[in-house]
């Protein structure tokens, strides 16, 4: 007769090897040097994890990695004549950049410099998508600033990689305009 603690047998888990899982989709996205790659980029989010204040919407788990190689993987494709080491970087820079909080994102700037040393990364050009909220926002007969068209490219990357987006912070007119502008 089998009483039902048999029934129950012991278990173990592990963590996984976040930087083999990177490599491996760097290499799957035709990244040539995978290997440095993903071992720099799970470290910077080792110490991000660890150095940033601790915010509910952080995420430096498999999940952001993820998107993370998702961006690079398509910048790839898109710009294959960049730097391997600064397409990883400007992935990491759009995927995590509209969701730090201002101290947070000059330590995570600098976490990058140190881990990347060397590098320059190019601003994004978005171009035809600047221009069009230049016009939309005067067309709505508001002040064109570079904070607010900055915070419309944010969100403009962060869905080009989620599925759905959180604007937070304190409640104004920016939470109430942003989505409107934007969905222009």
């Amino acid at each position: 007769e089998m009483c039902i603690r048999d029934r129950f047998r012991p278990i173990s888990m592990m963590i996984p090897d976040y930087a083999l899982i990177a490599e491996i989709l760097l290499f799957a996205q035709g990244f040539q040097n995978a290997k440095t790659l993903a071992l720099k980029m799970t470290q910077l989010y080792k110490l991000a994890s660890e150095q940033l204040s601790q915010q509910d919407h952080y995420d430096f788990g498999m999940r952001a990695i993820k998107s993370v190689l998702v961006i690079a993987g398509s910048l790839k494709k898109r710009e294959p004549e960049l730097s391997e080491d600064v397409l990883l970087i400007r992935a990491m820079r759009d995927a995590n950049i509209p969701k730090f909080l201002p101290d947070d994102l000059q330590l995570f700037l600098q976490l990058i410099r140190d881990l990347f040393p060397g590098f320059e990364i190019p601003n994004t050009d978005y171009g035809m998508l600047t221009q069009a909220l230049h016009d939309t926002i005067a067309a709505k007969k508001l002040s064109v600033t570079p904070g607010f068209v900055n915070k419309c490219q944010q969100l403009f990357e962060s869905l080009n990689v989620r599925f759905g987006v959180t604007i937070l912070g304190p409640v104004s007119y920016t939470h109430l305009t942003l989505p409107t502008i934007c969905s222009v």
